[in-house]
């Protein structure tokens, strides 16, 4: 019985465990140790490879170095294996929108709204993602058509609000 009482109790406490390592793994995020935090999750994927926690974490440190293309790599297959989380689309999104495909990350955006219309950092990065398209259309217009006193104005504008910080 008391064998049973033991087995059982360690049943229970796996979860917790588990809980632990993506605690611990967006802890170590959160105190800028991206290192820490990826080497965290990848031992703790080693046993849970399909945590979909421990994946995004592991997603977020590889964009935190700046590892882009690995990043962009582990949202992908996040989206492929979870298409209805809304967070590895707006990550992906992200990174899309950092390498210059605006399309993409438009589309990976939308797709994380979606999802979950609450979203309220994804609402932010279509913004940003849209006034770069306007941006863009705007500029070309420009060129074919110089001397637009208004539309200089909406390039001039929207450069502004492009190059400001968040």
């Amino acid at each position: 019985m008391l064998r049973v009482l033991i087995a059982a109790l360690a049943l229970a406490l796996v979860p917790l465990a588990h809980a632990d390592d993506a605690a611990d793994a967006q802890r170590l995020l959160l105190a800028g140790q991206a290192d820490a935090a990826l080497a965290r999750a990848e031992t703790a994927l080693a046993q849970r490879p399909n945590d979909a926690t421990l994946r995004f974490t592991r997603g977020v440190a590889l964009l935190d170095l700046g590892r882009d293309a690995e990043a962009q790599d582990a949202f992908l297959r996040m989206t492929q294996d979870f298409p209805e989380l809304p967070e590895p689309y707006n990550n992906l999104g992200l990174l899309y929108a950092r390498a210059g495909r605006l399309e993409d990350a438009r589309v990976a955006l939308e797709t994380a709204l979606r999802n979950d219309p609450s979203q309220r950092i994804a609402r932010r990065n279509l913004g940003d993602v849209m006034l770069r398209l306007a941006l863009q259309s705007w500029e070309a217009a420009a060129a074919a058509t110089p001397g637009d006193p208004e539309l200089e104005r909406r390039i001039r504008v929207a450069r502004e609000l492009a190059a400001s910080p968040r």
